[in-house]
């Protein structure tokens, strides 16, 4: 569809999908926020798909925020809505069985910025600026900043980037832990398709129990986190990838992974 806010390109076993509404800065409005929540679903039933690269059309932006003209008018039951509407789809994202990669290739604002925090792993161009600039709307995050940034970054930086409203550029979020690398803009397409062409020859149902462990054991206990990892490492025993995992290991070759 020539209207669709989403550019989606599959390379081999790795999908990138591209917000693509570069004159609005690649905004998050409500027709944005379903198409990705689609295509998450999509991305999760196709078993050619083992990697997801999430980033911005044009060179300024990954995404700027959350539509501000959309957003003015709502009411306060509308706003809630809207928050969770944005929150179901980048908690669809955050719990997918497939590693997925932010490429912030820009401005990552507001809603930019909570959507680079669901992604499993984050590559920032050296240009790149983030932040939770809400503030300065009169306005607070409403898909998931607050829960994200402290969980990735600490209460002290949490507290910094939602009060103050200021960007940070990313060699500071790498050193709080946004951001997982910082390479330089022109080098930004190719350091994350390595990465992702890495991990999608990797063994899919061990990355699967490794997202399940970190995301799902790391919202409980330690205790009740440490049992759903024996648990988990038990599953793989039964899967043919381990079996070749471990042949090729004794054999001195390069496995290969079919997901079974």
């Amino acid at each position: 569809m020539t209207d669709s806010p989403l550019r989606i390109d599959d390379r081999g076993a790795i999908r990138v999908i591209t917000i693509d509404r570069p004159a609005k800065l690649n905004a998050l409005d409500s027709a944005t926020l379903d198409a990705l929540h689609v295509a998450a679903d999509a991305a999760a039933a196709d078993p050619q798909v083992r990697v997801l690269v999430l980033t911005g059309a044009g060179p300024k932006a990954f995404v700027a925020g959350a539509d501000i003209a959309e957003m003015s008018g709502l009411s306060p039951a509308q706003g809630r809505d809207f928050a969770l509407r944005g929150q179901r789809m980048m908690r669809r994202f955050e719990r997918l069985p497939k590693p997925v990669i932010a490429m912030v290739n820009g401005f990552a604002l507001g809603g930019g910025l909570e959507l680079a925090m669901c992604c499993h792993l984050r590559i920032a161009a050296d240009t790149a600026r983030l932040g939770q600039p809400e503030i300065n709307l009169g306005l607070i995050p409403g898909f998931g900043g607050t829960q994200r940034l402290l969980r990735l970054a600490g209460r002290a930086a949490a507290l910094e980037l939602c009060l103050a409203g200021a960007p940070i550029d990313a060699a500071r979020a790498l050193q709080l832990g946004i951001v997982n690398r910082v390479v330089p803009a022109a080098e930004l397409e190719a350091e994350t398709m390595k990465l992702a062409t890495q991990l999608a020859g990797a063994a899919p149902l061990a990355l699967r129990g490794i997202l399940d462990c970190i995301q799902v054991g790391g919202e409980a206990g330690i205790e009740e986190g440490l049992e759903y990892e024996a648990a988990q490492f038990g599953l793989v025993f039964s899967t043919e990838d381990m079996r070749e995992g471990t042949a090729a290991f004794l054999d001195k070759r390069k496995p290969v992974f079919h997901g079974r």
